[in-house]
């Protein structure tokens, strides 16, 4: 083989894997199937109280290896704590998305909250003041993801981790299961931790995910 040959051939292998990552990091962050509405934020108005948790289930790959996770309870893949200011509905949520350039605890409306979800959840904590739980959310907003999802490390918060950090200044007694994951060598929190727990009280279901 000529020395030039050589090099050409190297030259397309590395074309290859470039276009092989970007075609793997466009299927993850590209919706699988045609989006699903759930409800806008003027159905929920009535329903959710301000320290809910909104639970969804999202139409990305992303979404569904997480919601996996979860052992017995596979409804969802990512949570957000409800916080009402002036009449409005927004979720302050732990979001680790690179798509939109967005790794962090940030606080969107409702609506944008639901763009993506299949199916979603409103769970409210029993015997705690809802406001409460919001305004610590509120502590957390520009908190850098967590993609180590380390629960020992308070700098950086994923989505359940961040409900598992609130609850904990609360009550110490209120803690959420976690799942050991063999691949990770860590304990992570299901969003099952919510649905399941007897601490939550299910207040509304609504899947679109046929």
């Amino acid at each position: 083989m000529k020395p030039h040959n050589w090099k050409s051939y190297v030259l397309i292998g590395i074309i290859m894997f470039i276009i092989l990552i970007l075609s793997t990091f466009i299927y993850i962050i590209m919706p699988r199937g045609a989006p699903s509405t759930i409800q806008s934020s003027d159905r929920l108005f009535g329903i959710v109280r301000e320290g809910d948790i909104i639970c969804r289930l999202g139409d990305r790959l992303w979404s569904q290896l997480f919601k996996d996770v979860s052992v017995v309870d596979k409804r969802y893949s990512h949570m957000g704590i409800i916080n009402i200011n002036n009449g409005l509905i927004n979720v302050i949520n732990a979001e680790g998305n690179t798509g939109h350039g967005r790794d962090s605890v940030n606080e969107v409306t409702l609506d944008e909250f639901l763009k993506v979800a299949r199916a979603v959840g409103i769970y409210r904590v029993k015997d705690i003041e809802g406001g409460q739980i919001a305004n610590l959310a509120i502590e957390y907003i520009g908190t850098p993801f967590d993609w180590k999802f380390d629960l020992y490390d308070e700098s950086k918060l994923y989505c359940t981790e961040l409900l598992y950090v609130i609850l904990g200044r609360i009550d110490q007694k209120l803690k959420l299961n976690t799942v050991y994951i063999k691949g990770l060598g860590k304990e992570i929190i299901p969003l099952e931790s919510i649905s399941q727990s007897e601490y939550f009280s299910e207040i509304y279901f609504q899947n679109n995910d046929k």
